[in-house]
């Protein structure tokens, strides 16, 4: 649907779920309302998270005071969502592929080391989300639920980030897009999170304690697996894949800011607000930002949901 109802923009095509809604539904209002919940969403809340995370890892790694951090962080955004700082993306450009590719091979490394460990951890997960005990006590839905919470802020499918970007994407036919997308899905979740968990449950006395959560726990199941070198590549390399996604999420906010009203002053207060939610991140806890984050990413994720539905019906229907 991005890439059927995208735009000739002055450097590229520019889509997205609002755009569809428009064009594809001729709903004006769904897609302000959508462009509304994905600013938000992106711009104050995912990236509430993200500087959560890097100060977490941070402070797990370095013992780095948050406050300190999440000041640089927000001055490093603010400097470069207001068009300064160009070689930060030119290097992340490089490094943060360098990294996640040094990630899955420590990844598969590890696991490949504890082959014989991997039945033992299927039970585990199975045991602990489908036992009688937790079908009983309501366990089950609370795992499904939190899956789903999870899942969809990892990969984004349905949630109508990904179609900003799809629409970008100068193809032959609309569904070769479609196939990309579906592959980033199965990548993010199956391979990447996937190989997460197994390390994380290798270490099942860290991973079931519940006094860590988050990153930090990672930091821990790989401290555990390849010593303090562990915490340390984490760290580096969350903020590198971080902090290049809170500039992207800005700029998610910034192109939907851009559908609803090109006054400059409206997207100047964005950016100070988005500065000011990465600031917040930092000094809140965790579960602070990510309560804000799954409130947000399931409005919008209804929205699109509604308008992909709404767009497969007849047209009298609607």
């Amino acid at each position: 649907m991005a890439q059927l109802y995208k735009i000739k923009g002055k450097d590229s095509f520019i889509g997205g779920p609002a755009y569809y809604m428009k064009k594809g539904l001729g709903f004006s209002w769904m897609g302000i309302l959508f462009a509304v919940l994905i600013s938000v969403t992106f711009g104050f809340a995912f990236n509430s998270v993200q500087s959560n995370t890097i100060c977490a890892a941070w402070d797990e790694a370095f013992g780095i005071d948050p406050a300190i951090l999440g000041g640089i962080i927000t001055v490093l955004t603010l400097l470069i969502i207001f068009g300064g700082i160009q070689w930060i993306a030119k290097v992340s450009s490089i490094v943060v592929p360098v990294m996640a590719s040094g990630y899955i091979l420590l990844a598969v490394t590890i696991v490949v080391i504890n082959i014989q460990e991997i039945p033992a951890v299927f039970k585990l997960i199975i045991g602990n989300a489908f036992g009688w005990e937790q079908f009983a006590g309501g366990g089950m839905g609370a795992a499904l639920m939190q899956e789903i919470k999870r899942g969809l802020f990892s990969n984004e499918a349905g949630m109508g980030s990904a179609p900003n970007v799809a629409a970008t994407a100068d193809v032959s036919h609309p569904v070769k897009q479609g196939l990309i997308q579906a592959l980033g899905v199965f990548t993010d979740t199956l391979v990447i999170c996937t190989y997460t968990a197994f390390i994380i449950l290798f270490s099942p006395t860290a991973a079931l304690s519940g006094e860590v959560n988050g990153v930090q726990l990672t930091q821990q199941a790989l401290s555990n697996e390849v010593g303090n070198f562990g915490t340390i590549f984490v760290a580096i390399a969350i903020l590198l894949f971080a902090f290049s996604s809170i500039i992207g999420n800005y700029y998610y906010g910034e192109a939907n800011i851009r559908f609803i009203t090109h006054k400059r002053s409206v997207l100047f207060v964005y950016r100070i607000l988005v500065g000011g939610m990465v600031l917040f991140g930092a000094l809140s806890s965790l579960d602070l930002a990510w309560s804000l984050a799954d409130i947000t990413m399931g409005l919008m994720a209804l929205c699109n949901l509604m308008a992909i539905i709404l767009y497969d019906y007849p047209h009298d229907v609607r």
